[in-house]
C-alpha cells in the first residue's frame, strides 16, 4: 500500500512539472534597403551620429570602416594585418573596440582618427561585441555571453543563452537594443533577441524573407545589427550581402 501511495504521488508531481516554453517567432517588415558593399565579410555593424561603422572579417581582408548608409560608400578604412581575422566591434566614448577572431587580441582605436590606441586580450574565441552603457557584452560561438568591464575588459558575469531549456549555440555578432540583447546565429536567417538577466530568449526575428532564395545561395550568413537610438532603427545585413535593410517588428495587437 505505502509504494502504490509514493508512486501515485511521483505521478502527480511529474505531471505538475511544465515544460519551459519556447520562445515564438515574427517576421520582420523591410522599411528601407540600402547599397552593401557585397565584398564587406561583415563582423560588426554599429550606428553612430548618422553613418554606420562596421568590422569586416577574413585573413588579409579583415577591417574597420566608416560607411555612409544611403550610398554604402567607404568614407574611412583601416585594415589588419593579415594574420588577424576581424570581428565584433562597438563604439564605446571616443573608441572603436574591436574583436580578432581566434588570436585572442582585440584592439582599441580612436573613433576620429581610426588610430590604434591599444590592444588586450581575452581567453576565449572572439565573435560579437556591443555594450549597454555599463558593460561590454560579448560572444564566443558558444551558448555563453560574457560581460566585460569597460576599462579593463575583465570578466565581471556571464550568462547562458537558451530557448525553452535548449541551449542556443553560435550566438555571433552583437547589438542593445531596448534593454535586450540582439543576436545573429551563425548560419541561421534569425535573430534571437535575449534577456540581459537570464539569457532566455524572448522572441525569434525571422529574417529569411530579407533577400530572395537565389541570392541567398550567393552570400553569407546574415551578420550585423546595428541601431539608431536617436531614430528607434534597426539595420541587419550579412557577409557579402549586396543590401543592407533597415528593420520594423510588428507592432503588438
Amino acid at each position: 500500500m505505502l509504494f502504490g501511495i509514493v508512486g501515485a504521488i511521483a505521478l502527480y508531481l511529474n505531471s505538475c512539472i511544465v515544460a519551459p516554453t519556447m520562445a515564438k517567432s515574427c517576421r520582420c517588415e523591410i522599411i528601407n534597403v540600402f547599397p552593401h558593399d557585397s565584398g564587406a565579410f561583415t563582423q560588426g555593424l554599429v550606428f553612430f551620429n548618422g553613418e554606420l561603422y562596421e568590422g569586416t572579417g577574413l585573413n588579409g581582408s579583415s577591417s574597420i570602416r566608416r560607411v555612409e548608409l544611403t550610398t554604402g560608400k567607404v568614407l574611412q578604412r583601416y585594415d589588419l594585418p593579415s594574420k588577424y581575422f576581424g570581428e565584433g566591434i562597438t563604439i564605446w566614448s571616443d573608441r572603436i573596440i574591436q574583436l580578432t577572431w581566434k588570436s585572442k587580441t582585440g584592439f582599441i582605436y580612436d573613433l576620429k582618427t581610426f588610430a590604434q590606441r591599444s590592444s588586450f586580450s581575452y581567453p576565449t574565441a572572439g565573435w560579437g561585441l556591443t555594450h549597454d552603457d555599463k558593460r561590454f557584452i560579448m560572444s564566443d560561438g558558444t551558448d555563453t555571453l560574457y560581460f566585460r568591464d569597460a576599462d579593463t575588459f575583465v570578466e565581471n558575469g556571464r550568462i547562458r543563452v537558451a530557448d525553452g531549456g535548449d541551449p542556443v549555440i553560435n550566438l555571433n555578432e552583437l547589438e542593445f537594443i531596448h534593454g535586450e540583447i540582439w543576436a545573429n546565429i551563425w548560419g541561421k536567417y534569425r535573430i534571437a533577441r535575449i534577456s540581459p538577466d537570464s539569457g532566455r530568449v524572448l522572441c525569434w526575428v525571422d529574417i529569411s524573407g530579407l533577400l530572395p532564395a537565389i541570392d541567398r545561395m550567393l552570400v553569407g550568413s546574415p551578420n550585423g545589427i546595428a541601431y539608431d537610438a536617436a531614430g528607434d532603427r534597426i539595420f541587419v545585413t550579412g557577409k557579402r550581402w549586396p543590401k543592407l535593410f533597415e528593420i520594423r517588428l510588428p507592432r503588438p495587437e
